[in-house]
């Protein structure tokens, strides 16, 4: 994934986070977390000024990574018929056939699969990464 700690929508972490059962105060606390962050740069004795963070979750906070997983954990769900393993940002999907042209056609659908997911998440894939 590109740039994807820093592309989560916090509506739709929300929303999963949900889907998981976590309701309630939990939710809320979540909710508050995400919601009116802010961020500024220094440099020296230079500061920038504040500006608030619509998308995207703390790389450097416990809970980041954890949240990330969350996010795309349902990806197995765009193509159930593949094996998908997940680490960080990454995936692997492994893809299995008969032929070259059988292989092309799998992996070809998959990705269609993949970048439909991504797009209905606000994710990009990272075509740089992308390695058959």
């Amino acid at each position: 994934m590109q740039k994807a700690f820093d592309t989560v929508q916090h509506n739709i972490l929300l929303h999963k986070l949900f889907n998981y059962g976590v309701r309630g105060t939990v939710q809320n606390w979540f909710h508050s977390y995400l919601n009116q962050r802010c961020h500024f740069t220094v440099i020296g004795k230079v500061n920038s000024p504040m500006s608030f963070v619509n998308c995207g979750i703390p790389q450097s906070s416990v809970l980041g990574p954890l949240w990330f997983l969350v996010y795309i954990n349902d990806i197995k769900n765009a193509c159930p018929d593949t094996n998908i393993k997940l680490f960080a940002d990454d995936a692997n999907l492994f893809v299995e056939g008969d032929s070259e042209l059988e292989l092309t056609d799998k992996v070809n659908k998959l990705l269609e699969k993949i970048s439909l997911w991504c797009t209905a998440n606000q994710l990009s894939l990272s075509p740089d990464k992308n390695m058959l």
